[in-house]
Protein backbone atom coordinates (compact mmCIF):
# COMPACT_ATOMS: atom_id res chain seq x y z
CA UNK A 1 0.00 0.00 0.00
CA UNK A 2 1.30 3.57 -0.80
CA UNK A 3 1.88 6.07 1.90
CA UNK A 4 3.16 8.84 4.15
CA UNK A 5 6.02 8.96 6.35
CA UNK A 6 5.09 11.38 8.99
CA UNK A 7 7.20 14.17 10.66
CA UNK A 8 8.24 13.86 14.30
CA UNK A 9 5.82 16.29 16.65
CA UNK A 10 3.20 15.98 14.01
CA UNK A 11 -0.26 16.36 15.03
CA UNK A 12 -1.32 12.74 14.75
CA UNK A 13 1.35 11.72 17.45
CA UNK A 14 -0.34 14.07 20.01
CA UNK A 15 -4.15 12.01 18.83
CA UNK A 16 -5.48 14.09 16.06
CA UNK A 17 -6.49 12.22 13.00
CA UNK A 18 -5.51 14.96 10.26
CA UNK A 19 -1.86 15.30 8.54
CA UNK A 20 -1.09 19.06 7.01
CA UNK A 21 1.36 18.99 3.61
CA UNK A 22 3.75 20.77 6.17
CA UNK A 23 4.11 17.34 8.40
CA UNK A 24 4.84 14.90 5.46
CA UNK A 25 8.32 13.74 5.37
CA UNK A 26 7.91 11.60 2.23
CA UNK A 27 5.39 9.81 0.13
CA UNK A 28 6.32 6.37 -1.08
CA UNK A 29 4.45 4.22 -3.40
CA UNK A 30 2.91 7.03 -5.45
CA UNK A 31 -0.31 7.70 -3.51
CA UNK A 32 -3.15 8.63 -5.86
CA UNK A 33 -6.00 11.53 -5.07
CA UNK A 34 -8.74 9.61 -3.36
CA UNK A 35 -6.96 6.73 -2.00
CA UNK A 36 -6.03 4.53 1.37
CA UNK A 37 -2.71 5.16 2.10
CA UNK A 38 -0.54 3.60 5.32
CA UNK A 39 0.62 6.26 7.55
CA UNK A 40 4.13 5.51 8.78
CA UNK A 41 6.86 6.94 11.50
CA UNK A 42 10.37 7.74 10.32
CA UNK A 43 11.21 4.31 12.17
CA UNK A 44 8.81 2.84 9.81
CA UNK A 45 6.13 1.85 12.53
CA UNK A 46 2.21 2.27 11.56
CA UNK A 47 0.17 4.86 12.44
CA UNK A 48 -2.94 3.57 10.94
CA UNK A 49 -5.10 3.95 7.50
CA UNK A 50 -5.50 7.35 6.03
CA UNK A 51 -7.83 8.94 3.43
CA UNK A 52 -5.41 10.69 0.84
CA UNK A 53 -5.73 14.07 -1.46
CA UNK A 54 -2.76 16.28 -2.43
CA UNK A 55 -5.17 19.12 -3.25
CA UNK A 56 -6.03 19.91 0.27
CA UNK A 57 -3.74 21.70 2.51
CA UNK A 58 -5.15 18.57 4.90
CA UNK A 59 -3.34 16.14 2.70
CA UNK A 60 -4.45 12.59 4.69
CA UNK A 61 -7.50 11.92 7.47
CA UNK A 62 -6.76 8.96 9.54
CA UNK A 63 -9.78 6.88 9.98
CA UNK A 64 -8.41 4.16 11.39
CA UNK A 65 -5.46 2.97 13.75
CA UNK A 66 -5.01 -0.67 11.65
CA UNK A 67 -4.58 -1.40 7.94
CA UNK A 68 -8.01 -0.97 6.59
CA UNK A 69 -9.78 -0.26 2.95
CA UNK A 70 -12.64 1.43 2.36
CA UNK A 71 -14.93 -1.27 1.57
CA UNK A 72 -19.04 -2.11 1.71
CA UNK A 73 -18.26 -3.98 4.92
CA UNK A 74 -16.03 -1.13 6.18
CA UNK A 75 -18.77 1.60 5.63
CA UNK A 76 -21.63 -0.65 7.07
CA UNK A 77 -19.83 -1.51 10.65
CA UNK A 78 -18.78 2.14 11.02
CA UNK A 79 -22.85 3.05 10.39
CA UNK A 80 -23.74 0.33 12.72
CA UNK A 81 -21.44 1.84 15.14
CA UNK A 82 -22.67 5.43 14.58
CA UNK A 83 -26.12 3.91 15.14
CA UNK A 84 -25.76 1.98 18.27
CA UNK A 85 -24.12 5.57 20.30
CA UNK A 86 -26.92 7.40 19.55
CA UNK A 87 -29.67 4.73 20.58
CA UNK A 88 -27.29 4.55 23.68
CA UNK A 89 -27.56 8.78 24.06
CA UNK A 90 -31.07 8.28 23.75
CA UNK A 91 -31.74 9.03 20.05
CA UNK A 92 -35.15 7.11 18.62
CA UNK A 93 -34.23 7.07 15.12
CA UNK A 94 -37.60 6.06 14.05
CA UNK A 95 -39.17 9.34 15.61
CA UNK A 96 -36.76 11.92 16.15
CA UNK A 97 -34.26 14.05 13.98
CA UNK A 98 -30.64 13.52 14.38
CA UNK A 99 -27.44 13.67 12.82
CA UNK A 100 -26.17 9.83 12.23
CA UNK A 101 -22.99 10.14 10.97
CA UNK A 102 -20.72 13.01 12.27
CA UNK A 103 -17.21 13.38 10.42
CA UNK A 104 -14.07 12.15 12.62
CA UNK A 105 -16.52 11.74 15.50
CA UNK A 106 -17.46 8.13 13.84
CA UNK A 107 -14.49 7.27 12.07
CA UNK A 108 -15.77 8.64 8.54
CA UNK A 109 -13.98 12.14 7.69
CA UNK A 110 -15.75 14.28 5.76
CA UNK A 111 -19.55 11.74 6.22
CA UNK A 112 -22.63 13.34 7.07
CA UNK A 113 -25.47 11.64 7.74
CA UNK A 114 -28.35 13.49 9.08
CA UNK A 115 -31.77 11.03 9.50
CA UNK A 116 -35.34 12.73 9.08
CA UNK A 117 -37.68 9.54 10.29
CA UNK A 118 -37.46 7.66 6.77
CA UNK A 119 -35.18 9.96 4.74
CA UNK A 120 -31.61 10.26 4.93
CA UNK A 121 -29.59 13.47 4.08
CA UNK A 122 -25.81 12.44 2.93
CA UNK A 123 -22.91 14.96 2.73
CA UNK A 124 -19.21 13.69 1.17
CA UNK A 125 -16.78 16.65 2.06
CA UNK A 126 -13.68 14.62 1.42
CA UNK A 127 -12.60 13.60 -2.11
CA UNK A 128 -11.89 10.24 -1.04
CA UNK A 129 -15.23 9.63 0.49
CA UNK A 130 -17.18 12.13 -2.35
CA UNK A 131 -15.46 9.04 -5.11
CA UNK A 132 -17.20 6.56 -2.66
CA UNK A 133 -20.31 8.08 -2.37
CA UNK A 134 -22.73 5.20 -4.15
CA UNK A 135 -20.70 2.25 -1.24
CA UNK A 136 -21.78 4.38 1.49
CA UNK A 137 -25.06 4.90 0.13
CA UNK A 138 -25.71 1.01 -0.24
CA UNK A 139 -24.07 0.72 3.46
CA UNK A 140 -27.02 2.81 4.44
CA UNK A 141 -29.47 1.11 2.40
CA UNK A 142 -28.25 -2.17 4.33
CA UNK A 143 -28.06 -1.13 7.59
CA UNK A 144 -31.03 1.44 8.04
CA UNK A 145 -33.58 0.48 5.05
CA UNK A 146 -34.64 4.13 4.43
CA UNK A 147 -37.35 5.33 2.25
CA UNK A 148 -34.87 8.04 0.26
CA UNK A 149 -31.59 8.98 0.47
CA UNK A 150 -30.85 12.43 -0.41
CA UNK A 151 -27.48 14.39 -1.36
CA UNK A 152 -26.55 17.72 0.01
CA UNK A 153 -23.43 18.41 -1.27
CA UNK A 154 -23.87 22.26 -2.35
CA UNK A 155 -21.63 22.95 1.05
CA UNK A 156 -18.63 25.52 -0.07
CA UNK A 157 -16.39 23.78 2.03
CA UNK A 158 -16.05 21.08 -0.43
CA UNK A 159 -13.62 23.49 -2.15
CA UNK A 160 -11.27 23.00 0.05
CA UNK A 161 -10.76 19.56 -1.42
CA UNK A 162 -11.06 20.49 -4.86
CA UNK A 163 -14.30 19.73 -5.05
CA UNK A 164 -17.53 20.73 -7.13
CA UNK A 165 -20.46 21.98 -5.02
CA UNK A 166 -23.11 19.89 -6.60
CA UNK A 167 -26.63 20.77 -6.83
CA UNK A 168 -28.81 18.88 -4.48
CA UNK A 169 -29.64 14.94 -5.80
CA UNK A 170 -31.40 11.56 -4.76
CA UNK A 171 -29.16 8.58 -4.49
CA UNK A 172 -31.82 6.28 -3.53
CA UNK A 173 -35.70 6.38 -3.37
CA UNK A 174 -38.18 9.30 -4.26
CA UNK A 175 -37.54 12.44 -2.80
CA UNK A 176 -40.66 13.31 -0.57
CA UNK A 177 -42.01 16.77 -1.13
CA UNK A 178 -41.71 17.77 2.04
CA UNK A 179 -40.84 15.76 5.80
CA UNK A 180 -42.42 16.75 9.01
CA UNK A 181 -40.50 16.16 11.97
CA UNK A 182 -40.99 16.53 15.82
CA UNK A 183 -39.40 18.21 18.36
CA UNK A 184 -39.81 17.77 22.07
CA UNK A 185 -40.54 20.36 24.21
CA UNK A 186 -39.33 19.19 27.11
CA UNK A 187 -37.88 15.89 28.29
CA UNK A 188 -40.47 13.31 29.75
CA UNK A 189 -42.98 15.06 28.10
CA UNK A 190 -45.91 13.53 25.64
CA UNK A 191 -46.24 13.33 22.02
CA UNK A 192 -48.91 16.31 22.54
CA UNK A 193 -46.72 18.50 23.17
CA UNK A 194 -44.24 18.50 20.44
CA UNK A 195 -43.40 21.09 17.97
CA UNK A 196 -43.78 20.19 14.54
CA UNK A 197 -41.64 21.43 11.74
CA UNK A 198 -42.01 20.88 7.75
CA UNK A 199 -38.53 20.57 6.29
CA UNK A 200 -37.88 20.99 2.52
CA UNK A 201 -34.42 18.82 2.27
CA UNK A 202 -33.71 19.75 -1.20
CA UNK A 203 -33.48 23.37 -0.02
CA UNK A 204 -33.38 23.98 3.32
CA UNK A 205 -29.94 25.50 4.99
CA UNK A 206 -27.57 22.72 5.69
CA UNK A 207 -29.08 19.64 5.37
CA UNK A 208 -32.92 20.88 6.24
CA UNK A 209 -32.25 22.32 9.38
CA UNK A 210 -30.21 23.07 12.74
CA UNK A 211 -29.99 19.45 14.28
CA UNK A 212 -26.47 20.71 16.57
CA UNK A 213 -29.55 22.61 18.55
CA UNK A 214 -32.11 20.70 18.97
CA UNK A 215 -31.42 20.13 22.65
CA UNK A 216 -30.79 23.77 23.28
CA UNK A 217 -34.00 24.87 21.86
CA UNK A 218 -36.01 23.31 25.31
CA UNK A 219 -33.29 24.71 27.50
CA UNK A 220 -33.33 28.37 26.34
CA UNK A 221 -37.24 28.41 26.28
CA UNK A 222 -37.34 27.05 29.67
CA UNK A 223 -36.70 30.73 30.47
CA UNK A 224 -39.41 32.18 28.33
CA UNK A 225 -42.57 32.21 30.16
CA UNK A 226 -43.73 35.91 31.13
CA UNK A 227 -40.66 37.50 29.21
CA UNK A 228 -40.38 39.78 25.97
CA UNK A 229 -38.71 37.63 23.72
CA UNK A 230 -36.45 38.70 20.76
CA UNK A 231 -34.80 35.96 18.35
CA UNK A 232 -32.48 37.30 15.73
CA UNK A 233 -31.66 35.05 12.95
CA UNK A 234 -34.48 32.54 13.74
CA UNK A 235 -34.15 30.59 10.25
CA UNK A 236 -37.18 28.45 10.40
CA UNK A 237 -38.66 29.65 13.96
CA UNK A 238 -37.43 27.01 16.27
CA UNK A 239 -36.01 29.43 19.29
CA UNK A 240 -39.09 31.49 18.85
CA UNK A 241 -41.92 29.08 18.40
CA UNK A 242 -40.23 26.70 21.87
CA UNK A 243 -40.51 30.22 23.31
CA UNK A 244 -43.98 31.03 22.52
CA UNK A 245 -44.99 27.35 23.61
CA UNK A 246 -43.41 27.94 26.96
CA UNK A 247 -45.80 30.90 27.55
CA UNK A 248 -43.46 34.27 26.55
CA UNK A 249 -45.59 37.25 27.07
CA UNK A 250 -45.01 38.43 23.41
CA UNK A 251 -42.07 36.90 20.64
CA UNK A 252 -39.99 38.85 17.86
CA UNK A 253 -38.60 36.67 15.81
CA UNK A 254 -35.74 38.52 12.58
CA UNK A 255 -34.38 36.87 9.52
CA UNK A 256 -33.34 38.25 6.79
CA UNK A 257 -33.88 35.24 4.10
CA UNK A 258 -37.64 35.94 2.95
CA UNK A 259 -37.84 31.97 2.39
CA UNK A 260 -37.01 31.11 5.95
CA UNK A 261 -38.98 33.74 7.24
CA UNK A 262 -41.91 31.99 5.07
CA UNK A 263 -40.67 28.59 6.46
CA UNK A 264 -41.54 29.71 10.23
CA UNK A 265 -44.49 31.44 9.55
CA UNK A 266 -46.10 28.25 8.51
CA UNK A 267 -44.43 26.31 10.93
CA UNK A 268 -45.76 28.86 13.75
CA UNK A 269 -49.26 27.88 11.59
CA UNK A 270 -49.10 24.50 11.91
CA UNK A 271 -48.20 24.52 15.94
CA UNK A 272 -51.24 26.72 16.70
CA UNK A 273 -48.60 30.20 17.77
CA UNK A 274 -49.98 32.63 15.78
CA UNK A 275 -49.18 35.79 17.70
CA UNK A 276 -45.00 35.63 16.95
CA UNK A 277 -44.08 39.14 15.33
CA UNK A 278 -41.96 37.75 12.04
CA UNK A 279 -39.73 40.64 11.11
CA UNK A 280 -37.75 40.38 7.45
CA UNK A 281 -34.73 42.23 7.85
CA UNK A 282 -30.82 42.00 8.66
CA UNK A 283 -30.08 41.91 12.47
CA UNK A 284 -27.72 44.52 12.05
CA UNK A 285 -30.40 47.17 10.88
CA UNK A 286 -32.97 45.57 13.22
CA UNK A 287 -30.79 45.91 16.06
CA UNK A 288 -30.19 49.61 15.79
CA UNK A 289 -33.60 50.83 14.67
CA UNK A 290 -34.56 48.91 17.92
CA UNK A 291 -32.63 51.07 20.21
CA UNK A 292 -33.59 54.22 18.70
CA UNK A 293 -37.41 53.33 19.24
CA UNK A 294 -36.15 52.66 22.95
CA UNK A 295 -37.19 49.23 22.61
CA UNK A 296 -36.43 46.52 25.53
CA UNK A 297 -36.50 42.70 25.60
CA UNK A 298 -36.50 40.36 28.55
CA UNK A 299 -34.46 37.19 26.59
CA UNK A 300 -32.52 38.19 23.83
CA UNK A 301 -30.71 34.80 21.40
CA UNK A 302 -28.42 35.70 18.94
CA UNK A 303 -27.57 32.05 16.74
CA UNK A 304 -26.16 33.97 14.01
CA UNK A 305 -24.93 31.63 10.96
CA UNK A 306 -21.13 31.36 10.78
CA UNK A 307 -19.42 34.71 10.36
CA UNK A 308 -16.46 33.31 8.92
CA UNK A 309 -15.09 29.37 7.47
CA UNK A 310 -11.88 30.40 7.50
CA UNK A 311 -8.78 31.56 9.76
CA UNK A 312 -7.87 34.65 7.57
CA UNK A 313 -11.47 36.05 8.21
CA UNK A 314 -11.38 35.79 11.83
CA UNK A 315 -10.81 39.42 12.62
CA UNK A 316 -14.28 40.33 10.44
CA UNK A 317 -15.90 37.63 12.39
CA UNK A 318 -14.90 38.90 15.87
CA UNK A 319 -16.25 42.23 15.26
CA UNK A 320 -19.39 41.01 13.49
CA UNK A 321 -20.15 38.84 17.09
CA UNK A 322 -18.96 42.30 18.91
CA UNK A 323 -21.28 44.60 17.01
CA UNK A 324 -24.35 42.29 17.66
CA UNK A 325 -23.80 41.85 21.74
CA UNK A 326 -22.99 45.27 21.29
CA UNK A 327 -26.48 46.13 20.30
CA UNK A 328 -28.12 43.27 22.32
CA UNK A 329 -26.94 44.66 25.33
CA UNK A 330 -28.52 47.92 24.74
CA UNK A 331 -31.63 46.22 24.24
CA UNK A 332 -31.76 43.82 27.34
CA UNK A 333 -33.85 45.07 30.24
CA UNK A 334 -32.62 45.57 33.25
CA UNK A 335 -33.15 41.87 34.77
CA UNK A 336 -32.70 40.43 31.09
CA UNK A 337 -31.45 37.22 29.77
CA UNK A 338 -29.05 36.93 26.84
CA UNK A 339 -29.12 33.36 25.02
CA UNK A 340 -25.54 33.79 22.43
CA UNK A 341 -24.70 31.01 20.40
CA UNK A 342 -21.36 30.73 18.07
CA UNK A 343 -21.12 28.36 15.58
CA UNK A 344 -17.56 29.04 13.92
CA UNK A 345 -14.89 26.81 14.50
CA UNK A 346 -11.91 29.85 13.93
CA UNK A 347 -13.56 31.64 16.88
CA UNK A 348 -13.01 29.50 20.02
CA UNK A 349 -15.02 29.04 23.75
CA UNK A 350 -12.86 31.18 25.11
CA UNK A 351 -12.22 34.11 22.52
CA UNK A 352 -16.05 33.91 21.60
CA UNK A 353 -16.49 34.82 25.83
CA UNK A 354 -13.94 37.55 25.47
CA UNK A 355 -15.62 39.49 22.80
CA UNK A 356 -19.01 39.15 24.65
CA UNK A 357 -17.03 40.24 27.65
CA UNK A 358 -16.04 43.49 25.86
CA UNK A 359 -19.34 43.95 24.72
CA UNK A 360 -20.60 44.07 27.84
CA UNK A 361 -17.92 46.10 28.90
CA UNK A 362 -18.52 48.43 26.41
CA UNK A 363 -22.38 48.64 26.94
CA UNK A 364 -21.95 49.16 30.75
CA UNK A 365 -23.85 46.57 31.56
CA UNK A 366 -22.43 43.47 34.06
CA UNK A 367 -23.40 39.84 33.31
CA UNK A 368 -23.38 36.40 35.03
CA UNK A 369 -23.03 33.20 33.69
CA UNK A 370 -25.90 30.73 34.14
CA UNK A 371 -25.16 28.03 32.25
CA UNK A 372 -23.23 26.53 28.97
CA UNK A 373 -24.04 25.38 25.67
CA UNK A 374 -22.85 22.70 23.24
CA UNK A 375 -24.10 21.01 20.28
CA UNK A 376 -26.43 18.30 20.59
CA UNK A 377 -25.11 14.93 21.90
CA UNK A 378 -25.26 13.43 18.69
CA UNK A 379 -22.91 15.87 17.41
CA UNK A 380 -20.26 13.77 19.48
CA UNK A 381 -16.45 15.67 19.98
CA UNK A 382 -13.56 13.85 20.33
CA UNK A 383 -10.87 15.09 22.76
CA UNK A 384 -8.14 14.98 20.66
CA UNK A 385 -9.85 16.65 17.75
CA UNK A 386 -11.12 20.35 17.92
CA UNK A 387 -12.47 20.73 15.01
CA UNK A 388 -15.78 17.62 16.24
CA UNK A 389 -16.60 20.94 18.81
CA UNK A 390 -17.61 23.99 16.97
CA UNK A 391 -21.05 25.50 18.91
CA UNK A 392 -20.32 27.22 21.88
CA UNK A 393 -23.24 29.34 23.84
CA UNK A 394 -24.14 30.62 27.13
CA UNK A 395 -27.18 31.93 28.50
CA UNK A 396 -26.64 35.40 30.81
CA UNK A 397 -28.37 37.13 33.02
CA UNK A 398 -27.70 41.28 33.42
CA UNK A 399 -27.51 42.00 37.13
CA UNK A 400 -29.58 44.73 37.92
CA UNK A 401 -28.50 48.21 39.72
CA UNK A 402 -24.98 47.37 38.04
Amino acid sequence: MAGLVIKPRARIFHGHDWVYASEVLKAFGDPQPGAVVSLKDGRDRPLGSAIYNPASQIVARRFSRQRQDLGLDFFRRRIALAAKLRRQRGFDLSKRPCRLVWSESDGLPGVIVDRYGPVLVLQTLTRAMDERKSVIAAALVAELAPRAILERNDAPVRRAEGLEILAPAVLHGEAPDAVEIALATAAGGSDADDLRFALDLLKGHKTGFYLDQVENYALVAAHARGRRVLDCFTNQGAFALFCARAGAASVTAVEASADALAAARANAGRNALPDIQWVEGNVFDFLPAEERRGSHYDLIILDPPSFTKTKGRRDDAMRGYKEIHLRALKLLAPDGLLATFCCAHHVGDAAFREIVAEASVDAQRSLRVLRRFSQSTDHPIVLTIPETEYLHGYLFEAMPGR
